[in-house]
């Protein structure tokens, strides 16, 4: 059996230890496997990375993988920072043709609510 094509755990070919899909040690985790757990990466380099070739468009992906030793947890949502996310996702929502909130998040390859684009304005 031929050893895996992103297999180089000491770091050698790739700069950082390399695993193929599924089969990183044990202690590594990546961005959402240390928010599930209620941590975050706090400014650690990349301790490893997942390697695959992605099956559609053939190109090599990556997962930056981290030490959770190294991770502190993760900072609460405050007042304003609710407020910000808030306005931020209103201003999505926003259309800007006939300014109403569409209720939805304005698709970005046609910048306005759909009635707006399929022609059916409405009077506000």
């Amino acid at each position: 059996m031929s050893r895996p094509r992103f297999w180089d755990p000491h770091g050698e070919r790739f700069g950082i230890p390399t695993f193929p899909w599924r089969m990183a040690p044990d202690g590594y985790f990546t961005r959402r496997q240390l928010r599930a757990r209620g941590l975050r990466p706090n400014g650690q380099p990349v301790a490893a990375q997942i390697l695959w070739r992605s099956r559609k468009s053939k190109d090599v992906r990556a997962a930056f993988l981290y030490r959770p030793e190294l991770a502190a947890p993760v900072r609460p949502m405050t007042d304003a920072r609710h407020r910000a996310l808030a306005a931020a996702n209103r201003a999505r929502r926003l259309c800007p043709d006939c300014g109403r909130d569409a209720g939805y998040v304005l698709p970005a390859h046609l910048g306005c609510c759909l009635n707006c684009h399929d022609g059916e304005r409405i009077a506000a």
